[in-house]
């Protein structure tokens, strides 16, 4: 285990070519969740103008459309994330890009609230498969002093997707303006132009794919004239990272942990524009409700979210990746129900929010930085994958839940339910390696 050097700067010796690694990779994030918060953004319209203004209606279908975009994301992450172990993390990447995009721009011509759920499907398969593969792209190209950093910084580029999502919420309003806002979504097509131009594999999995490259299949010339080689492990393969012990415990405490916070996301933090609107009441219009709602968002994402994706890393440095995980954990598990319960006006809301932000987003960083530690190169975007993209599976299932919970009860107390799963998240650390300090596994 290498110790880390407290002494120099973790940015120092950075060179500029590892800067752009994690330009381009936090780029393709913020649009991968740009395109994801849009429909949190405008489906209340959306969903009011598909299929009535009965509220627990649009609550119902709201959270199957955010179920199979959890679904997709597990399917297509998966899948691309295992075609990146294999052939690439920048080829990869520019796949994931030019599909998130399509989908999204063609939510412009949805006529019912089955076409916009197949959209959201087809959208999550893209952003599902980005997040790994760049995850895995940034471990791999920063030093181990600096690779906490450096995938914090790219995680926490989220927030300018979600302040991007918020700001068309601001400015595009109207009848239909959700149409327009998903056509904007074609923009980060042109992502791909960049990538392919600037960007190479990382020399770490250069040198995995040729060792694979060059070993002898089973069977073949070399052990029939009685050569020794030692057998080829596969790239990206599901059988080994399931089939091995190590590998396995490891991806299925990933999933568990992603789990908790996915489903957390979409089932809390997911909510905070309808909590904006209960504390106004009807008295106000739509409009100003949703421009409202857009503000109380962006607040949410540029201060309290932020701050929390950020502080991440130099506390996982500083106490390890687990003392971080349970420090945000047991925050988010007070914050929820003091923020739903508690917020009775709007500036009383802004205040709350943020706060409740810093501990339920930021704890998301720590996926970025921990999952592409736990895994070798061979496997490291798979199991990444596996991790968080699987883990939308079992969100998806929670969130059904808190929709029927929602539909029977006040919303907010089907939102202050899904607490409950930050104490899952407890129980799951108390077997979680800590990689703080070691080299990537080979």
């Amino acid at each position: 285990m290498n110790e880390l050097n407290h002494s120099a700067r973790w940015y120092a010796g950075i060179t500029a070519s590892q800067w752009m690694v994690l330009a381009i990779a936090s780029a393709g994030w913020i649009f991968d969740v740009y395109e994801g918060q849009l429909f949190t953004i405008y489906k209340t319209p959306m969903l009011r103008e598909l299929v009535g203004e009965h509220s627990a209606s649009v609550s119902r279908h709201g959270d199957v459309a955010f179920a199979l975009f959890l679904v997709g994301g597990a399917v297509g992450g998966l899948g691309f994330a295992m075609l990146g172990d294999r052939i690439g993390r920048v080829r990869v990447m520019s796949l994931t890009i030019l599909v998130y995009s399509l989908f999204s721009a063609l939510t412009f011509f949805a006529r019912s609230v089955w076409e916009v759920d197949a959209l959201r499907f087809l959208v999550a398969l893209g952003t599902g498969g980005e997040w790994a593969v760049a995850a895995a792209l940034v471990a791999e190209t920063f030093p181990p002093r600096a690779r906490a950093f450096a995938s914090g910084i790219f995680h926490a580029s989220s927030v300018l997707g979600a302040a991007l999502a918020s700001l068309t919420g601001w400015l595009v309003v109207g009848p239909g303006a959700w149409r327009w806002g998903f056509l904007v979504g074609l923009a980060p097509a042109l992502l791909i132009v960049w990538i392919r131009a600037s960007l190479k594999e990382p020399e770490r999995w250069e040198k995995v794919k040729q060792a694979a490259d060059k070993s002898p299949a089973p069977g073949g010339d070399d052990a029939l004239a009685g050569e020794s080689h030692e057998p080829a492990q596969a790239l990206g393969s599901l059988r080994e990272l399931l089939g091995d012990r190590r590998w396995r415990s490891r991806a299925l405490l990933g999933l568990g942990l992603a789990a908790v916070g996915l489903a957390t996301y979409w089932g809390i933090y997911a909510w905070a524009p309808e909590l904006v609107a209960d504390v106004l009441g009807p008295e106000v219009s739509a409009e100003d409700r949703q421009k409202s709602a857009s503000l109380a968002y962006l607040l949410m994402n540029f201060t309290g979210g932020l701050l929390g994706l950020l502080c991440f890393a130099p506390v996982a440095n500083w106490r390890g990746r687990r003392f971080a995980f349970v420090a945000y954990h047991l925050g988010a598990l007070v914050l929820v129900p003091l923020t739903f319960l508690g917020a009775r006006t709007y500036a009383q809301t802004l205040m709350l929010l943020p706060t409740m932000a810093f501990f339920v987003v930021g704890m998301h960083a720590g996926y970025a930085i921990y999952f592409p530690e736990l895994f070798p190169t061979r496997l490291r975007a798979t199991g990444s994958s596996f991790c968080f993209n699987l883990g939308r599976l079992v969100a998806a299932v929670f969130l059904i839940a808190r929709g029927v919970l929602g539909s029977r009860f006040d919303f907010r107390y089907g939102v202050v339910a899904m607490a409950s799963l930050f104490l899952v998240g407890l129980v799951l650390l108390v077997f979680a390696p800590e990689t703080r300090g070691a080299d990537l596994p080979e």
